[in-house]
């Protein structure tokens, strides 16, 4: 492995020219290798380079891979397919960090038997006979045991057979000879790497497992887990209701901030500034005299009270996402144990939160120009150590674009390296190059944009991006109709159908959705003044009670989508999607397909929650892998209504009233005529 391994001659010495493949680019690749593919554990990772060398020359290239900590690589042959593009691939094995690169060189065996195969006069031919006996007799050389017997042989068989008595005129069986390809593959395997070129850079690769790449998840408050109104729900509570959330469908249960919150300038119901003496304030104002980001809310239990919530959840298939807030309220004992770690102002008061107009007097962010970030940076990290330590492998990070981009990259680097199956989610509702650039740094998830695109246009637009654009490559999106923070427009009406729509929207465009429940299932819906994102009553400042029972829940439409996500693997990724053209604004579709071809799952939602909308839909058959000729089977997910396609143009109907979308499986042709029994 020492010529893959070569380096090209340091800066303004002069190359061995003798070096003729060019290794043009290799992808897939983020900026140049500064950051990390990101791909699944065990699934194949398809690389593709651009090679070429001067002349005709055959060239080999070959594929090298390695789990970053070992030194030798793994080989891959690559093909070749059209204007000098060459593709192999590999599967990481396990999660964790990996390096791949290209090498290439000029493979005169391969250019010789090439050359051989065309070449027709018989004294060519005997001439080439020879010369193919001297570089087998180097690849021999270059071999062992058996193989180094074996291609002696050859040569010398060939040798003879060109030079021996009869050799001008027997050129058939001399060129059948030279070109055995049982014994050109022996020969391929000891070949001349004396002059191989290698791509200058080892290319990173984060191997993730499956969840980071396919997740639902729930967002819920522990505190309004009570089963009645005025108590303070607790860690118990919320293990009470684990047989719910998976009745939902949903295989992660993420918790805001379950830490001691600060009673200094403790905010009041809807964010008034004064607090009541029974208000609870925002779990985002961590930290009182109980213990601060380690310790949990005295009123939500223990720290084996969460422990037990963990195990009692992966016993119901659900992981437990903790939620990460570094931020302190006033009286956090960091405040009075390392001042240094925070912002003064000339009146001597710490500076609070702010982004104006809006304050937040009672958070304090961390200082992270300060004299003591050495020290702030690890005592941040052991936070994450330690809820490690109690069985959490899932954190949603608040708002992570206000902290030091440095600290993360370090931190999460770190983090991952120890414990390679880790998952961090963004919330980072921010500029886009901000965003991808926390998902370079290794955020396995990130937050979107969806909340705001309603439009057929802003969704195809955003969606096509998300998808087949660059960011692909490394930035993995999670989508939310609705947060604790965010309540959008789109929902204010309080519409079923409206809440209907954007969950189909969420859950089939994404193959990571969550919600923010009971809120959601519940259609919760008044602002909290007009023009407000905000909700009226927020739980963020205060107790709710939720009746889960209640006859107008949407849970059992929940339930099926969840369901319909975990039963077709088209949904379960993102690099398929496409849309296709509908002659209606107010219809949008589009489909996704399995990497093996054989699920395919068409979705057409209505995007009026007031109207019925329709409208003819044409689809491309080669995306969807069906035969445009054939009759095709769609079975309608949402209702179990199944229907005969014939063609790619079909007619649409969509009533909100009813149900505003469907999610269609296509089979891809109707096999016989049994298969039409039973059709609507």
């Amino acid at each position: 492995m020492a010529e893959a391994r070569r380096r090209p001659a340091r800066k303004g010495a002069v190359p061995d020219g003798r070096v003729r493949a060019v290794i043009d680019a290799v992808h897939p690749c983020v900026d140049g290798g500064r950051f990390a593919v990101k791909r699944i554990a065990g699934e194949p990772v398809q690389v593709e380079a651009h090679v070429f060398a001067d002349g005709h020359d055959m060239l080999r290239v070959l594929l090298l891979w390695r789990a970053e900590a070992d030194a030798g690589w793994q080989e891959v042959e690559m093909q070749q397919r059209y204007n000098d593009e060459w593709l192999a691939g590999f599967a990481p094995p396990a999660p964790g960090r990996y390096r791949y690169t290209v090498t290439a060189w000029v493979d005169h065996f391969r250019s010789w038997r090439h050359e051989l195969e065309r070449r027709t006069d018989p004294e060519d031919i005997r001439v080439a006979a020879l010369a193919g006996g001297v570089l087998l007799e180097e690849a021999a050389a270059r071999a062992g045991g058996a193989d180094r017997s074996r291609l002696k042989d050859w040569a010398r068989r060939l040798r003879g057979a060109a030079a021996g008595p009869g050799a001008a005129t027997d050129t058939q069986a001399l060129k059948a000879l030279a070109l055995d390809a049982e014994l050109a593959e022996l020969a391929d395997r000891h070949p001349d790497r004396k002059f191989a070129a290698i791509h200058p850079v080892e290319l990173p690769l984060v191997a993730d497992r499956q969840r980071a790449r396919f997740s639902t998840w729930y967002e819920l408050f522990p505190r309004s887990a009570a089963p009645e109104p005025g108590r303070h729900g607790s860690l118990r509570d919320v293990e009470a209701r684990l047989p719910y959330v998976a009745e939902l469908g949903f295989d992660v249960l993420y918790l805001p901030p379950i830490h001691p919150i600060g009673r200094t300038r403790r905010k009041g119901r809807n964010n008034t500034l004064t607090a009541a003496p029974d208000d609870v304030g925002s779990p985002w104002a961590i930290g009182a005299e109980e213990g601060g980001h380690k310790a949990v809310h005295p009123e939500l239990g223990t720290l084996e009270d969460f422990r037990h919530l963990v195990e009692r959840a992966r016993d119901h298939g659900i992981e437990i996402a903790l939620d990460i807030a570094f931020q302190c309220a006033p009286d956090h004992p960091y405040v009075q144990e390392h001042p240094e770690w925070f912002r003064w102002r000339p009146d001597g008061t710490v500076q609070y939160a702010e982004n104006p107009p809006k304050k937040y007097q009672d958070i304090y962010p961390f200082n992270f120009e300060s004299s003591d970030w050495q020290a702030l940076w690890a005592e941040l990290k052991s936070i994450f150590d330690h809820w490690i330590a109690q069985g959490v492998k899932i954190f949603r990070v608040d708002n992570p674009h206000t902290k030091s981009f440095a600290f993360w990259a370090w931190c999460i680097d770190a983090l991952q390296r120890e414990h390679p199956d880790l998952i961090f989610l963004s919330e980072a509702f921010t500029r886009p190059k901000v965003m991808h650039r926390l998902a370079k740094l290794g955020y396995t998830q990130s937050y979107t944009y969806f909340t705001w695109r309603n439009t057929r246009q802003e969704l195809t637009e955003y969606f096509t991006e998300l998808s087949q654009g660059p960011g692909r490559e490394y930035f993995r999106p999670n989508i939310w109709p609705n947060t604790p923070d965010i309540l959008h427009e789109a929902l204010q009406s309080g519409l079923r159908s409206a809440f209907m729509a954007r969950l189909v929207l969420a859950a089939t465009l994404s193959a990571s959705y969550g919600i923010y429940g009971p809120a959601y299932e519940l259609m919760e819906h008044a602002p909290l003044k007009p023009g407000s994102e905000e909700y009226l009553d927020s739980e963020k400042y205060q107790l709710r009670h939720w009746d889960l029972d209640r006859a107008d829940s949407l849970r059992h439409f929940v339930a099926r989508i969840n369901r319909i996500r975990r039963d077709n693997p088209a949904l379960q990724s993102n690099d398929s999607l496409r849309f296709f053209p509908t002659d209606n604004e107010q219809l949008i579709a589009y489909a996704k397909r399995s990497a093996d071809g054989d699920n395919v799952i068409l979705t057409v939602v209505n995007l009026d929650p007031h109207h019925v909308q329709s409208g003819w839909l044409d689809l491309e058959a080669e995306a969807l892998g069906i035969d445009a000729g054939q009759p095709c089977q769609v079975h309608d997910l949402l209702t179990d209504q199944r229907f005969v396609w014939n063609g790619t143009r079909n007619f649409i109907l969509l009533d909100p009233s009813q149900v505003p979308a469907h999610v269609f499986r296509l089979q891809h042709r109707v096999r016989s005529e049994q298969d039409f029994d039973g059709f609507d």
